[in-house]
């Protein structure tokens, strides 16, 4: 089976979708590069019925090289992605709060610090049909330097070096989306400034990844 490892670890992560509150029945899609191919959840089937054999196997034009089905039909925005930056993994979800999000504002305000683990304020893509070039043109622009954006009317749509990592900045999305929609609905939150976002930004950068001094290498 071609890449068996990244084909069992979309089902892992799609059983997730459900539970982790990202998608609604079949909606989102996830996928993996590795090397020349891409390993991509298929269009329509229910997460709960994913097998490894049945996530398709498609090369960098989108034709597909293993497996039955046929692929998600967001495969333009996955493979604008993957022509277009280093990123190896993708993650496109329906969640609710960054949802409705995507229906008020062009840019998440930056209510919590937490908006710069996706490198800074995080943008809406104007929207566009699903499945398009157009979707997979706006979803770049708005994904320029970031590790994740909304979708205008849409979704999310996040990135990382693996699945584990951009799942996890999915998760944390739609929390800064449902933390900024509670505090706009109670008054007038505060905005952190651009300054205190990068110099966030560069904190965590490194947040985790050093040893302690006079700790063995």
């Amino acid at each position: 089976m071609l890449l068996k490892d990244e084909r069992e670890a979309l089902v892992e992560h799609s059983r997730r979708l459900r539970p982790d509150g990202l998608v609604v029945g079949t909606s989102g899609n996830l996928s993996v590069r590795a090397g020349d191919l891409v390993a991509v959840t298929p269009s329509g089937l229910d997460y709960d019925d994913l097998t490894p054999d049945l996530v398709c196997v498609c090369d960098m034009d989108g034709n597909v090289v293993d497996g039955e089905l046929a692929p998600t039909s967001e495969m333009p925005m996955h493979l604008a992605v993957y022509r277009s930056t280093d990123h190896r993994a993708v993650v496109h979800t329906h969640s609710t709060a960054a949802t409705v999000v995507s229906t008020l504002v062009d840019e998440l305000p930056s209510v919590h610090y937490l908006v710069a683990m996706f490198g800074g304020p995080i943008r809406v893509a104007p929207y566009a049909t699903f499945g398009t070039q157009r979707l997979a043109d706006n979803t770049l622009a708005a994904l320029a330097d970031r590790a994740g954006c909304i979708l205008g009317n849409h979704g999310t749509l996040t990135v990382g070096p693996g699945l584990p990592k951009a799942y996890t900045l999915n998760i944390y999305l739609e929390w800064l989306c449902e933390v900024w929609l509670r505090a706009d609905a109670a008054g007038r939150p505060r905005i952190l400034p651009a300054e205190e976002i990068e110099l966030v930004r560069r904190k965590v950068a490194t947040y985790g990844q050093t040893a302690r001094a006079g700790a063995a290498s």
